[in-house]
């Protein structure tokens, strides 16, 4: 492809700066129509970003001939059914994190899109930002000696149903905040540490507000012989946003999803890294794709290491799930 032209599947939020925008200022790439059922709503969304055509069906804009690939921007619960018909129609496809409810959808996703031969790609965008290149460059040079440990800290303070919407309805979301926050930091653990191997967790529902968890914590190990630990808490007295990477030789701090700076630390001295994010933060990985696409790179956000980081949210949870504390789910 000389140019790839994009169509978006559910234009809601995630798509207004993050991501849509991007596919229109990424070399190579065109967002050429959005679909969304209400049509005042993706008309509105048509002339503020210059998309030529809108679809009030999945159906409709999948089988748009001047669509060359799919971008599935819609609740986790339905991932799995639009992907499975963006690979039936032969086309690639970038889906939105957490890759589906469960691994089990993951793998029937990937299955489908094996079967066709072409692309699927899941939206962990991090793995394409300059501040977590950096971070994985200072592994790699091993400023700070062998990794030995990872710990994550994502807190905030307990909110209502009302104002989390379907991220805390199980039905939807899989579970509840940690599967939409926590989603990025396995995947993140995994791009800047090595794959998780084994995986455990506790899931509690604390404040009785939602059907879904809101403390998890969790345990694993990373290949190589690295310890992991996480705490996703939000019935908590204030916010957190934390990765610790602690080596032989010293520490690395960075967050997840704030745009702060990264830490080094050895020997007691301090190295900043001031890195900022870009404005539109998903371009970064829609132009590897889009590049991976063309035939000039690759992207290493796949259906595969997003599966990797579904398993590890299964494995946190399926405790909870046995107690029944996710009712319905």
């Amino acid at each position: 492809m000389t140019v790839v032209r994009w169509g978006i599947v559910g234009c809601g939020d995630v798509t207004e700066v993050k991501s849509g925008p991007g596919f229109q200022k990424a070399d190579g790439s065109e967002l050429v129509a959005v679909m969304r059922r209400n049509r005042v709503k993706a008309e509105d969304y048509a002339r503020r970003h210059g998309v030529p055509r809108v679809h009030t069906t999945a159906d409709a804009l999948i089988d748009d001939p001047g669509v060359d690939a799919v971008y599935i921007a819609t609740p986790p619960s339905s991932h799995r059914a639009l992907a499975l018909r963006v690979a039936a129609a032969g086309k690639p496809c970038l889906v939105e994190k957490p890759m589906a409810r469960s691994h089990s959808e993951c793998v029937e996703m990937i299955d489908a899109f094996q079967q066709r031969g072409v692309p699927l790609w899941v939206a962990y965008y991090r793995r394409a930002l300059l501040r977590f290149l950096k971070v994985r460059e200072l592994l790699r040079e091993g400023a700070i000696g062998r990794v030995t440990a990872v710990h994550l800290d994502v807190s905030d303070v307990l909110q209502p149903a009302t104002a989390l919407g379907w991220r805390v309805d199980p039905n939807v979301a899989g579970a509840g905040l940690f599967f939409d926050l926590a989603s990025h930091c396995f995947d993140l653990v995994e791009f800047l540490a090595g794959r998780i191997v084994a995986a455990a967790g506790v899931a509690l529902n604390t404040g009785a507000l939602y059907p879904a968890e809101d403390v998890t914590a969790a345990v694993f190990e990373i290949e190589g012989g690295i310890a992991g630990t996480g705490i996703w808490n939000f019935h908590a007295d204030r916010k957190a946003d934390s990765l610790r990477l602690t080596g032989s030789t010293g520490v690395i701090d960075t967050p997840v999803f704030a745009d702060r700076d990264v830490v080094l630390t050895r020997s007691g001295r301090e190295d900043v890294f001031a890195v900022r994010n870009p404005p539109h933060v998903h371009q970064p990985l829609i132009q590897t794709i889009v590049d991976e696409l063309r035939g000039l790179g690759r992207c290493e956000s796949t259906g595969d290491s997003g599966a990797r980081a579904s398993w590890v949210l299964d494995q946190c949870v399926k405790g909870a799930a046995r107690k029944g504390a996710f009712g319905s789910f």
